[in-house]
């Protein structure tokens, strides 16, 4: 039998006698009153992008969902599994949260396959092909001349989660009254730099305080 990894031990050894002990009262409360946090935050699975290193967040402090491209699909109320849509539901009806962030970031993988691959990302695999079709409309949509094709891809899927978000009848009544806001960052791998979606141009600058 395949030993537990080793990183993983020697990690959580580090956090036992570092960051539990500083936090201890923190994780604490957690456990006694439950979790509470403002924000969700729907992030891409890639190994380099975590969020809670990248916002300096603490335990409790955002809900975070990580799947293929940081992808929101449309709202579909049937009877298959949606795991993506059920931590929404959770998060928006169950924790209330007041802020939902789609991040992007450079050099997506997922993002990548499905710009160079003519049958999309994971065309010969039997779930990612059609978790990337997704964003079809916006490949088929987009020039092939672009000057940088990965990158505005990247940005024009975070939009495209965004408006997918706005599908679910839930998070469009509760921004309606305003309860919920709904943001777009960017983040860039090899500079470390965050970008930030303006709500009504849609365009991405970055934040003064950043």
């Amino acid at each position: 039998m395949a030993e537990f990894p080793q990183r993983l031990i020697e990690g959580y050894g580090a956090f036992r006698g570092g960051r539990l002990i500083a936090e201890r009262e923190r994780y604490a409360a957690l456990a006694a009153s439950g979790q509470s946090p403002g924000i969700m935050l729907i992030g891409c699975c890639d190994s380099r992008v975590a969020p809670e290193v990248i916002f300096d967040c603490g335990p409790g402090e955002i809900f975070v969902l990580r799947n293929v491209a940081n992808l929101v699909p449309p709202y579909e109320p049937d009877a298959r599994y949606h795991g993506t849509s059920a931590a929404i539901e959770f998060a928006v009806l169950g924790l209330q949260v007041r802020h939902i962030v789609v991040m992007g970031h450079a050099r997506c993988g997922g993002i990548r396959a499905l710009s160079e691959g003519a049958g999309g990302a994971g065309s010969d695999g039997e779930f990612i092909g059609r978790w990337m079709s997704i964003l079809r409309p916006i490949l088929d949509s987009s020039a092939e001349d672009t000057a940088d094709r990965q990158q505005a891809l990247e940005i024009a899927a975070i939009g495209r989660s965004l408006e997918n978000l706005k599908s679910f009848p839930f998070v469009g009544e509760r921004m309606v009254r305003g309860l919920l806001a709904l943001h777009g960052a960017y983040f860039d791998v090899a500079t470390g730099e965050l970008k930030v979606r303006d709500p009504v141009s849609g365009e991405f600058f970055t934040p003064p305080s950043a």
